[in-house]
């Protein structure tokens, strides 16, 4: 018997830097994790120390036509930090980054995914991402966004409510 995939998401915000943790408390819940991320979230993290963690190569860019698959494929999907720039991507049906394909493709699948923005208050407050926040919410996402932002007083990066509410 397999342990369930899930698949961790993580856009270009600060809190990127400490995905490892997300990705270890999953582990000890029993889930094969395998981290993507956006392309310009690879500049806050650590590939090499991400990969060996998961056991997978962390993936940012689309696979060459007729190569296989190096991940298995998904049975839930947490993207966090999640930012205003995807989250308005993925409502819109985007899919210029393999992470955003991965979660347009995970709506029409119906899989259970949780996301939680990260942003500065001028961004969250821009009329289309709380309409894009409602589409996503009534396609089955979990938004997890309770002015998580990147202004003081900065709060802890909720990694464990993420969990939380996959497991709920």
């Amino acid at each position: 018997m397999t342990s369930p995939v899930l698949y961790v998401i993580a856009c270009a915000a600060p809190p990127a830097r400490e995905v490892g943790t997300l990705i270890a408390a999953a582990q000890r819940d029993g889930w094969t994790t395998c981290l993507l991320v956006t392309p310009s979230a690879v500049r806050f993290i650590d590939v090499a120390g991400l990969a060996a963690q998961t056991g997978y190569p962390v993936r940012s860019q689309y696979k060459d036509p007729g190569e296989p698959d190096v991940l298995p494929p998904p049975d839930a999907i947490i993207v966090a930090p999640a930012t205003v720039n995807s989250v308005n991507k993925w409502a819109a049906g985007i899919c210029d980054t393999l992470a955003l394909g991965i979660l347009v493709e995970a709506i029409g699948l119906k899989l259970p995914i949780v996301a939680v923005p990260w942003s500065n208050a001028a961004h969250r407050a821009h009329p289309a991402f709380a309409e894009n926040v409602g589409k996503l919410r009534s396609w089955g996402v979990r938004v997890l966004d309770d002015a998580y932002a990147d202004e003081p007083p900065v709060r802890e990066f909720p990694w464990a409510r993420a969990l939380d509410a996959l497991r709920a």
